[in-house]
């Protein structure tokens, strides 16, 4: 009965755990979707692009709960964003905001006593949270009319 109690804890905190890592991304829709695209052909702008474009959807994604790195939680961010916009047939991101997000990191300290059937008993704990703080953007989802796709693997600046 103990090990069955003890296995049902872990299952519940590994499906919890498991579920803090997959943030997904927030997608409002200003405008009917397009036909869905190669993420990889959706070109990152950091101020509007010349010329008409349409904005399609405002997103906002956040690193997963276990990326460790600023690069590796910044490549995930765009990689999210890139797929979203695709997803909705944008050919274009316009970034919005990048930042740190908030982490309730620290430690606690617990302590407890108490008596039961006659028993006393005390208890004490130490929790530390070594979760890494998630990185969190926010684009517009566009559409540049006779924008050339994006290089799949483009080859390296030199």
């Amino acid at each position: 009965m103990k090990n069955a109690i003890v296995f049902r804890t872990f299952l519940l905190l590994s499906l919890a755990l498991l579920a803090a890592g997959c943030a997904s991304t927030s997608k409002v829709m200003l405008a009917p979707a397009r036909a869905p695209i190669h993420p990889e052909q959706v070109r990152i702008y950091y101020t509007p692009p010349t010329g008409a474009f349409e904005e399609i959807a405002v997103l906002e994604t956040a690193s997963g709960g276990f990326t460790w790195g600023d690069q590796n939680k910044m490549n995930e961010v765009m990689h999210k964003l890139r797929v979203a916009a695709a997803e909705v047939g944008a050919n274009g991101l316009l970034l919005q905001d990048v930042r740190q997000g908030y982490s309730g990191g620290g430690a606690s300290v617990g302590v407890g006593s108490g008596r039961f059937g006659g028993r006393s008993y005390t208890s004490g704990g130490i929790g530390v949270n070594v979760t890494p703080t998630p990185k969190q953007a926010a684009a517009i989802a566009i559409y540049v009319p006779g924008q050339p796709a994006a290089p799949v693997n483009p080859a390296p600046v030199r």
